[in-house]
């Protein structure tokens, strides 16, 4: 596994000469922070060594290498999810590239669905917390010391740093933020209203389909995490409808300029 992860980033070496210290992942329909990025070099994920490949209509499947916020950034244009037939070690794969490539910290968005009776449709939400609810882990198997020690711990998933700071942001700009804590399922299905039901009554406030396994990689490997998720629809008693990918992103591209602010700001001071 470990030459596997050479491969791969020596071929990237190869093709740029961006050193990264800040890792991001963009989510459904939160791709327009690569329009902030001084972009200087693109690699597709096809030509990668080792890299799976982005089955998601809607995930562009390539790394962003460039300049923002004054950081030296690399982004993953589309991420991979378990539903789509990879393990949890090719979920992760790229975030162990990306600390190879010597990452600092790691920025995570996605889009997920709430179940907290306060939110609404469109609600920006910091992770505080996650629950793995997915049907393994990417730790399981064997430890590679040189990544990380073979029980890490998980009491601070995300940086309280940057949530108090990007929580600050919000407020300079007039943004309205929630904070709480995601659960991560399998998919490729939406929730019943009855797991809807269960995702609330065992703690979480929104739910979706990946975060988890990535930051508990990097946690393996000592990044500070960040994450923010745009509630696209609402798993509450009366509110849930059915809904589309094509809602799914239309809700969280009309709420990602703001989501964009306080990411590019974030980094930019931290």
């Amino acid at each position: 596994m470990l030459t596997q992860f050479k491969e791969s980033v020596d071929f990237i070496l190869g093709k740029t000469s961006v050193k990264p210290n800040v890792g991001i992942v963009l989510g459904t329909g939160l791709g327009g922070l690569v329009n902030e990025i001084e972009v200087i070099d693109e690699i597709s994920y096809a030509d990668i060594p080792n890299f799976p490949v982005s089955t998601v209509e809607s995930h562009s499947g390539k790394l962003i290498f460039g300049n923002l916020g004054g950081k030296a950034v690399v982004a993953m244009q589309g991420r991979f999810h378990y539903y789509e037939g990879y393990d949890f070690k090719q979920v992760t794969y790229p975030i162990r590239v990306m600390k190879l490539l010597g990452i600092e910290k790691l920025f995570v968005s996605n889009a997920s669905g709430g179940v907290n009776p306060d939110f609404i449709v469109g609600e920006i939400m910091i992770l505080n917390d996650h629950i793995n609810f997915f049907p393994g882990n990417p730790l399981i198997g064997k430890n590679f010391d040189e990544l990380g020690p073979r029980f890490p711990d998980m009491s601070e998933p995300y940086c309280p740093e940057m949530i108090q700071l990007a929580k600050d942001i919000a407020k300079e700009n007039n943004i309205r933020i929630a904070e709480g804590t995601y659960l991560g399922l399998t998919g490729p299905t939406l929730e019943t209203p009855a797991e809807y039901k269960f995702v609330r009554t065992i703690g979480a406030d929104a739910v979706g389909m990946s975060t988890v396994p990535e930051v508990i990689v990097a946690r393996h490997m000592e990044i500070p995490c960040f994450a923010i998720s745009i509630i696209t629809d609402l798993g509450v008693p009366g509110k849930i409808k059915k809904v589309s990918l094509a809602e799914v992103i239309e809700v969280a591209s009309r709420q990602e300029p703001k989501m964009t602010l306080i990411l590019r700001e974030l980094i930019a001071r931290s």
